[in-house]
């Protein structure tokens, strides 16, 4: 077996490894920095030898690693088995520590970066940004059309709970805590007072990060969820997102930017089923949903007062030299007479500053109708409109850039958020809708799941009374799978105002299955000849939204074969809807991981089929992605700004025109890869015994006992089905596992039934669709072990599967290597690559732990009788290696 190095052979290692992965110098000065005041929480805290055993199994993952040779593999494990089950869960507890400092270092990078480039000529690729995307739409389609498409731009994120957020909010907090101290650092002298008070700081968040349980007690409840999510908008995105708007009307006009109207429009819708989405999940009832609207509408209303009232108070502007107009001096007649007392206070301080005075009386309204007061505004519209007023004078006194400024920043936020922060979506299984209406049509008792369903429409109907038709109105049906699943939206919703008064409802089939979606175009050219649907396209200027869904679909026929057929569906949808004169939205349901459509969603905007965009994109955006993107306001700007370039340039003719002629040049090639793969995946995963073998290779039945989310994680049957098994533990459960086979299985034989290397490189250099799942590949094959595969596939008495799988891991690997270039995998992605080698021996640390707490568990399982309890010290060791593992690879589930 390899020796153990001696001390100066391990900084020796570790300074080899931290100089091939190529680190920029102030990110290797921060995770240095933060890795030693780790070290010092360790030895302060952490009891005899925690450091040194850390440090010990740290040198030899990084050894395993570097030579790859199974001695030292071989001694990795053997330190990681050598822990006492308790001295193994403090070393994982600070591994998985260790990786939210990583994390934290490398999102600081990533700022610090886009603060570099901000604005410099040359610095971002051309259709990287709005702005950029913008002129080279305008050389294609001219200036009028140009500016048409881009005031009709949509982006439209929608927030889900979907549990693989596996960090507990209060270990969050301290993160964030800990990145405004890292700024703090970055401003302060070298050697400086401020430096070292920010370390100090630093120290004193990492001694808490150390002590806080990293794992919750219990699950979080559907409310909890909704909170965690308000923390995004709190923190980041009702600031930031008319920061958006405000840098593309700079890069778009220059000086003039502040100075009259934008061009840039108020692009940016959130959607949430945060509260809202009850599929599978008892714990989300209609009185969930009712507070999750309160408790958004709250947060838009205060974060509205507040924004008001501060621009309001910087607004000293004197009537004389900006004198207010007619309307204005109207406006502030009415509203001081909803609100006297008020009003002679603020005049009384503001005798001469009319449109200051109009501001703060604005205000105060928003407040009465955060309480509900008599005074209260009806609708988003009305602020709106008074807002503009405001504007319209300032700009017909000459105070135009007071105009276009800060009451502009006000304008858009109400255009983005309105009263109601995120429009709120109800989705539901269409199995339920069609159970309640047998029991309606049956005239017999209703049951209270039917009673729920009722109530449900009341509730909708509620939330858009007190926020406006915005705030919620679509209704997602799961499974749809005839005209009538969607039919029976507007029946049920009857059935609960009979006497007339419902909400208005935008009903939006969800096509999930690979059957589902070939279906889809036969079923909605179908539905739209239903009364109820034709009035509503009529109100709406026939638009329509469609979802496609990506994990089902993925789990269904595979990766590959899901691929194909979610651009199939996208292309039949597309064209029929351009051919029935409506106006799509393609709604894509994708998740952090590969195997539920997740990687770049730029990348993969740019290869839709032609129309299936249109300059509208909208998705969901689950666990830990929501923090990742929007967490942190200048990669949030970043993301925002990438994906609505990717959004407007979609539609280009030369895009569309590429896309086309790319999907017909290579549809033979499609073909094979779609058979090949599918009957690839099928061997696999239709072997007799492949379910309960799949819960034994993997932490499948564990990661159900993580508190991660207030959805159950089956939908009902045992493990001995996979057709009930949501598609998120599906692809949890490989990705700890190291495997990752949700991402990639069967790509590897579609490509080998191809055969012609020159083809496939043409293919892979032409062929949008291709390169985005190619590209996606490499990433999850990049974060896949062999040698830890092996070990977990192991687990199970089925040598002829694990070999399978690990036949088409090598096979995949091999050809994803031959088309992308180079010798290994992501070579021509570097800083990409950088990313995933910085972390991996880290991660394979955290695997060895879960590896021995699963193999005891097994073990324990096999020789045991009856149903005696698993060791609770063991289960605790893998559920915080499962924590730590996620944390690590990022994109998990």
């Amino acid at each position: 077996m390899t020796p153990e190095p001696t001390n100066t052979e391990a900084i020796a290692l570790v300074g080899r490894f931290e100089a091939g992965r190529e680190i920029p110098e102030a990110m290797r000065a921060d995770v240095r920095m933060l890795g030693a005041l780790l070290g010092q929480v360790l030895r302060e805290c952490g009891g005899d030898g925690l450091y040194e055993d850390v440090e010990r199994l740290r040198i030899a993952t990084i050894q395993a690693y570097t030579d790859e040779s199974s001695d030292a593999f071989e001694r990795a494990t053997a330190i990681a088995d050598s822990f006492t089950v308790q001295r193994a869960d403090e070393v994982a507890r600070a591994f998985t520590a260790y990786f939210h400092l990583v994390n934290l270092a490398e999102e600081h990078q990533r700022v610090r970066v886009l603060r570099e480039r901000a604005g410099v000529p040359g610095r971002e690729e051309a259709g990287d940004t709005v702005a950029t995307a913008f002129a080279r739409l305008r050389r294609e389609v001219g200036e009028d059309e140009a500016r048409r498409r881009l005031a009709a731009l949509r982006f439209h994120p929608v927030f889900t709970a979907h549990p693989t957020e596996a960090r507990r909010r209060a270990v969050s907090s301290s993160i964030r805590r800990l990145a405004g101290l890292l700024v703090e650092h970055d401003a302060a002298s070298t050697g400086g007072a401020e430096e070292h008070r920010a370390r100090r700081r630093m120290l004193e968040e990492i001694d808490t990060l150390w002590r806080t349980a990293p794992l919750r007690a219990e699950k979080p409840t559907p409310t909890d969820e909704v909170r965690t999510v308000m923390s995004v908008f709190d923190e980041t995105l009702f600031t930031t997102v008319p920061h958006v708007y405000r840098r593309i009307d700079d890069e778009l006009r220059g000086e003039d930017s502040g100075s009259s109207a934008p061009v840039a429009p108020a692009f940016v819708r959130i959607g949430s089923w945060v509260g809202g989405d009850r599929d599978g999940n008892p714990f989300v009832t209609s009185a969930i949903t009712r507070e999750a609207a309160a408790i958004a509408s709250e947060h838009v209303l205060r974060g509205l007062e507040r924004a008001i009232e501060r621009i309001g108070r910087t607004l000293t502007l004197g009537a004389e030299g900006t004198p207010p107009s007619a309307a204005v001096s109207a406006l502030w007649t009415r509203l001081a007479e909803g609100d006297a007392e008020a009003a002679a206070e603020i005049a009384t301080r503001s005798p001469d500053e009319p449109h200051r005075r109009v501001l703060l009386l604005l205000a105060r309204r928003v407040a009465a109708t955060r309480r509900g007061d008599d005074d209260a505004y009806r609708e988003p519209g009305e602020l709106l409109a008074d807002l503009r007023t405001v504007q319209d004078s300032l700009a017909a006194a000459g105070a135009r850039r007071h105009a276009f400024g800060g009451v502009q920043h006000l304008i858009w936020q109400v255009e983005t958020y309105g009263f109601h922060l995120t429009e709120l979506e109800v989705r539901q299984h269409s199995q339920v809708h069609a159970r309640a209406l047998a029991e309606l049509d049956g005239g017999g008792p209703l049951s209270a799941q039917t009673e729920e369903v009722l109530e449900v429409f009341r509730a909708i109907a509620g939330i858009q009374r007190a926020s406006g038709p915005r705030a919620a109105g679509r209704y997602v049906v799961s499974f749809t799978r005839s005209a009538q699943d969607l039919v029976a939206v507007h029946r049920l919703a009857r059935h609960a105002f009979p006497d007339g008064g419902g909400p208005v409802l935008d009903v939006v089939p969800l096509f999930e299955t690979f059957a589902d979606l070939q279906a889809a175009p036969a079923i909605l050219a179908e539905v739209v000849g239903d009364p109820d649907f034709a009035g509503r396209l009529a109100q709406t200027g026939r638009r329509l939204e469609v979802m496609l869904g990506y994990s089902d679909s993925s789990k269904d026929v595979g990766p590959v074969a899901a691929n194909l057929a979610l651009y199939a569906a996208q292309a039949e949808i597309a064209r029929w809807a351009k051919d029935s004169g409506i106006e799509l939205t393609l709604f894509h349901g994708r998740g952090g991981a590969l195997g539920r459509g997740g990687g770049p969603a730029n990348s993969a905007i740019l290869a839709q089929p032609p129309h299936s965009v249109d300059g509208r994109f909208k998705l969901t955006e689950q666990g830990e992605v929501i923090f990742a993107r929007y967490g942190e306001p200048a990669i949030a700007m970043r993301h925002i700004d990438q994906v609505a370039a990717a959004t407007l340039l979609a539609s280009s003719p030369e895009v569309e025109e590429r896309t086309s002629k790319a999907a017909a040049r290579f549809a033979d090639v499609a073909a094979v890869m779609d058979t090949a793969s599918r009957e690839r995946f099928f061997s696999l995963v239709k072997a007799e015994g492949f379910a309960p073998w799949f819960a034994t290779v993997t932490p499948l039945e564990e990661i159900g006992l993580l508190a991660l989310g207030s959805r159950p994680a089956r939908r009902g049957l045992s493990v001995e089905s996979l057709e009930d098994l949501r598609a998120i533990p599906w692809v949890f459960a490989w990705t700890q596992a190291r495997i990752n086979l949700a991402g990639w299985f069967g790509l590897g034989t579609a490509l080998e039934a191809v055969g012609d290397a020159e083809l496939l490189r043409s293919a892979y250099r032409d062929w949008p669709l291709l390169r985005t799942m190619v590209d996606n590949v490499a990433m999850s094959l990049a974060k896949t072990d062999d040698r830890i595969a092996r070990r977990y596939l192991g687990l199970g008495d089925r040598p002829e599967l694990a070999s399978l799988v690990l036949e088409e891991l090598e096979l995949t690997r091999t050809w994803v290597i031959r088309l992308t270039g180079g010798s290994e995998l992501l070579e021509n992605k570097p800083v990409l690559q950088r990313a995933v080698k910085m972390r991996s021996p880290y991660v394979d640390a955290l695997s060895l732990l879960q590896l021995r707490a699963l193999r005891g568990l097994r073990d324990a399982a096999s020789t045991s009788e009856g149903d005696a309890a698993p060791d609770p010290e063991l289960q605790r060791l893998l559920l915080l290696s499962v924590s730590g593992v996620a944390a690590g690879l990022q994109n998990t589930g």
